[in-house]
């Protein structure tokens, strides 16, 4: 049985983000911080980054347990907190409210069919209402009905976020394995 819980623990999210030490893994950082220090953060300043985040509140994701093993994690916060997000032309806000946004999934491949992804929505719901969230948004692409590249599935599918009560609001200008990313929305009031 998977467990989610917030993402309070630097080690375990280092092992699901960049289980090999990798010097380019993005550490889930491409929303959060802009594009130029995005840029200039490069290994163990991304991580060490990511470990502030750990040790803030709110914390900056989810990561899902198989037992005591980390096996997944989502990134999910305040749309405000996320420097690159909140300047973004292909996908806009959609209002002013004080939305979560869901911006990354990453399951170990021993993990993957096994229903972690759907568990880390629902506990990136949990956890943002548990923040007070008014409603949490995500950015997934459409398969259209093609399997889509490991890379592209980062962000969700509809039909993960669709199952978790989701609803499509409105195509962005985002694609994903040149498939069209939509602006999904589940209400928490």
């Amino acid at each position: 049985m998977v467990i989610v819980r917030p993402a309070t623990h630097f080690e375990d999210v280092a092992a699901i983000l960049n289980p090999n030490g990798n010097e380019r893994a993005c550490w889930c950082l491409a929303y959060r911080v802009t594009s130029a220090e995005y840029n200039a953060l490069r290994g163990d300043a991304r991580a060490e980054r990511v470990r502030g985040l750990c040790a803030g509140e709110p914390a900056p994701g989810v990561v899902a347990y198989d037992g005591t093993t980390p096996v997944g994690w989502c990134g999910v916060s305040p749309r405000s907190s996320m420097a690159r997000l909140t300047r973004s032309r292909t996908m806009p806000p959609l209002d002013d409210l004080a939305v979560w946004s869901v911006v990354c999934f990453v399951v170990r491949s021993s993990h993957r069919r096994a229903g972690v992804s759907a568990a880390l929505l629902a506990g990136a719901v949990d956890y943002a209402r548990s923040c007070g969230a008014p409603a949490v948004e995500g950015y997934p692409v459409d398969p259209e009905g093609a399997r889509i590249s490991s890379s592209a599935a980062h962000v969700g599918t509809t039909s993960l976020f669709e199952a978790a009560g989701f609803e499509r609001i409105r195509p962005t200008e985002a694609r994903a394995d040149r498939r069209v990313r939509w602006l999904m929305r589940r209400d928490l009031r």
